[in-house]
Formats: structure tokens, sequence, C-alpha cells
């Protein structure tokens, strides 16, 4: 089954119940392999906002990435995301990071995402997962991207444990 990395992030309403539904819907698309630590991190693009809560998570799946990123909207839909402006306060965001090495150029959806070597929110969780990623298009080591990033990430809370060991097939 392809890898594919999914980033999620909540700053508004109950900031972990949103993410912990997340996850577990997401999980129902395939094998959730690992989930990052969540943090706590500062906006970014819009700083006048509540602080986020974010990580990363790995996950095998059937799916191809058109179906995929279907698939995550409407989970985010279910969850209650409020559309509102670019990079403003988000109920959920699911954005999909990696795909198997794809790069994949659409108008609505870019593989490798196109903004993941400038977010600390991304590129740390992403490397907890696994430090030996390689960017499908730049050819290199993600973490040489991480070593010119400030990670300003506030551990906030590990629920792998939670997931793996848990049956994620049910409707949260």
């Amino acid at each position: 089954m392809p890898v594919c990395y999914i980033s999620f992030g909540s700053n508004w309403g109950d900031r972990v119940q949103n993410i912990l539904k997340a996850i577990s819907l997401v999980a129902n698309l395939g094998n959730l392999e690992a989930v990052s630590t969540v943090y706590e991190s500062l906006p970014w693009g819009i700083e006048n906002q509540p602080p986020f809560l974010n990580g990363v998570l790995k996950l095998n799946t059937n799916l191809g990435p058109i179906r995929l990123l279907k698939e995550l909207k409407e989970i985010e839909r279910y969850i209650g995301r409020k559309e509102r402006y670019r990079w403003g306060p988000r109920e959920i965001d699911l954005d999909i990071l990696l795909y198997d090495g794809y790069i994949l150029m659409l108008s609505f959806l870019r593989i490798p995402h196109p903004y993941m070597l400038e977010r600390d929110f991304v590129l740390f969780p992403l490397l907890e997962l696994d430090e030996n990623l390689i960017h499908p298009t730049l050819g290199q080591p993600i973490k040489l991207f991480a070593q010119s990033l400030k990670n300003n990430l506030k551990p906030y809370a590990c629920i792998t444990s939670y997931f793996l060991h848990t049956a994620p097939n049910s409707r949260v």
C-alpha cells in the first residue's frame, strides 16, 4: 500500500477533540502506522488568532491522492470545519504532505505540499516519524531543511499509543 504523511491542526473549538476525531476517521482510510507528538504552535500566515495544536500521521492507504484528498475534506466537514479566510482559524485542517514519492501539481492539490519546508509545525513532527525522508522534487533529505528553521513548538500531548492500540475503525 502507498505510504502517505498527513498533517493535522486545530485552533478553533475543542482542539483536542477535533484532532482525536480526525485521526480516528483518517484511520478508516487505511492502516494508521504512526502519529507524531501533538505540538502547540504559533499561527502561520495570519498571526492574530489562537495557537494551533499540530502534528503529522503516517497512513498506508489504497486510495489514490485525489480520492484521499476528497475523503480528508469530507472528514473536515464532518468535524465542523467552517470556511473562513485563507490561513485563518479552523476547527480541523488535514493536508497531504507526501504520498509515496509522488509529485503532483494540480490546481487543487500539490504533492509534496508546497509550504511544508517552511513550517516548523509540519517539518519537525514529520521528521519525528521518519528522519530519513527525501523530498521528492528536490531529491534532498528533508532533515536538511529543518536545520534552517527555528523550532517554536511546545510539546502538548502524546496520543500515539491510544490510536495504535485501540480499534481505529469506529467513527467517533
